[in-house]
């Protein structure tokens, strides 16, 4: 992950240090289209499951971020299904993810 853009970067780092803070195996970040970034860690409740990428896009959505420009996760070998399919429905498929 040396050749991303520092604005990439920065989602790797936020998606990174997130993760560390809460002790999760898992942390994602997503920057919206005026630059305001939201990151997350997975929610497993027995009545709520979500993937970290999952949650930092509804939590975009519910702050009125109205697209995504990229999106970086953690812990993880690829995006998961779900939270990728998120991000293209909110942001669309030109949407970079990120993963480490």
């Amino acid at each position: 992950m040396t050749d991303l853009d520092p604005e990439d970067a920065k989602l790797v780092t936020l998606a990174k240090a997130t993760r560390a803070r809460v002790g999760s195996a898992e942390g994602a970040a997503v920057r919206d289209q005026d630059g305001r970034t939201y990151a997350a860690v997975p929610v497993q409740l027995s009545s709520l499951k979500l993937s970290a990428l999952q949650v930092a896009v509804a939590m975009a959505v519910s702050s009125g971020a109205t697209g995504l420009e990229a999106a970086a996760v953690v812990g993880r070998d690829e995006a998961d299904a779900d939270g990728a399919a998120a991000v293209r429905d909110f942001g669309g498929s030109a949407v970079h993810v990120f993963v480490g």
